[in-house]
């Protein structure tokens, strides 16, 4: 796709969420859905449908390369949720290397087989979906903030053990990634989403960034570029995801990526953000659809006046813009009905 194919999405007035958890729950037998490429890719056709939008977004499902990784270490199945690495065998770049094209799991399968069925069956747009390299980095140390830290104050891989394991993490990391984009690629994907929810203010210290450090420059921007790089090799367009709270740095950085859409968090003020993206980057967001499952911390009302005022200033400043969940829109039983009303009143509300 060209980038114009987003701006002219943006221009069109397009409202959507990222929304195939909440479509995929509509289903009794959800969590076997999950392992079924075609009626996974029926979901998200759905979810597409549902929401009047071209762009078939998958599942946010930010364990699938965490899974890869570990099978390849003969991680047990039922360990892999809460595995952390204290430290790496000596050859785990050979294991890494024999094993990078082993067969996937039924899950990550699937997901590939749903991009095909979108990219092969639908006249929708056949999106990938992978975790970034940083946030996938938190999920394989049980303290991933120390050695980020220690490397911002000027420590290197020579001087503390866990910096050299958080390094090797992200080394390992984005060569998982890459087979995983690889994979839904090969399958029909025309654009990539990168989440890189970790890629924030918590796990990267401000104060250290304003005093020189170039953690995140080393830490996020050169790991997600390896992405971006591959996906420009293939002719896919790369959209970007963070919901975590950051400052205009980490935003310049995430702009040097020039995604074709960026898509952020209800921590920042979009049309503030307007004044410091490139025009060509499709702003995507950020209503505050992680508090949607409660009337007592955000009403229909309020839901409704928020999506009018950010049409209303985005449009002010005259960026492209396409109103959005601030992440994907997760099903919460006991609240699905608060939380689909609200999802519908950003969609469809009318605005003065």
């Amino acid at each position: 796709m060209s980038r114009d194919f987003y701006l002219n999405l943006a221009a069109s007035g397009l409202r959507m969420p990222i929304a195939a958890d909440l479509i995929l729950h509509e289903n009794r037998d959800a969590e076997a859905i999950k392992c079924d490429g075609r009626r996974l890719g029926k979901v998200i056709e759905e979810t597409a449908r549902r929401y009047r939008t071209p762009l078939a977004i998958p599942l946010m499902d930010l364990m699938l390369e965490k899974t890869i990784l570990l099978r390849m270490f003969d991680t047990p199945a039922q360990d892999i949720p809460t595995y952390h690495f204290h430290s790496l065998p000596e050859n785990a770049s050979e294991i890494i290397r024999n094993r990078l094209s082993d067969p996937f799991d039924k899950r990550m399968q699937a997901s590939v087989d749903a991009v095909g069925y979108i990219a092969h069956e639908t006249d929708l747009t056949p999106m990938a979906m992978v975790i970034g390299p940083f946030s996938l980095m938190t999920k394989l140390l049980d303290d991933p903030i120390t050695p980020v830290y220690l490397a911002g104050a000027g420590n290197t891989r020579d001087d503390d053990a866990d910096i050299a394991v958080m390094e090797e993490m992200l080394d390992i990391g984005v060569r998982v990634i890459l087979r995983s984009v690889e994979a839904q690629i090969d399958a029909g994907a025309t654009a990539v989403m990168i989440a890189e929810p970790a890629a924030n203010r918590v796990y990267l210290s401000p104060k250290q960034i304003d005093k020189g450090s170039d953690i995140f420059e080393e830490y996020v921007t050169a790991y997600n570029r390896k992405i971006k790089d591959y996906c420009d090799e293939r002719g896919a367009d790369l959209l970007f995801h963070c919901c975590g709270e950051i400052t205009p740095y980490m935003l310049g950085q995430f702009n040097s990526l020039h995604p074709t859409l960026l898509s952020l968090g209800g921590s920042r003020i979009l049309w503030e953000d307007a004044q410091i993206t490139p025009k060509d980057i499709v702003l995507y967001g950020n209503m505050p659809s992680k508090s949607f499952y409660s009337d007592e911390v955000i009403t229909l009302a309020q839901v409704e006046e928020m999506a009018c005022e950010l049409l209303s200033r985005m449009k002010q400043a005259n960026h492209p813009f396409i109103l959005g969940s601030e992440c994907d829109v997760l099903n919460v039983e006991e609240s699905r009905e608060k939380i689909v009303r609200k999802v519908n009143a950003f969609c469809n509300c009318e605005c003065s």
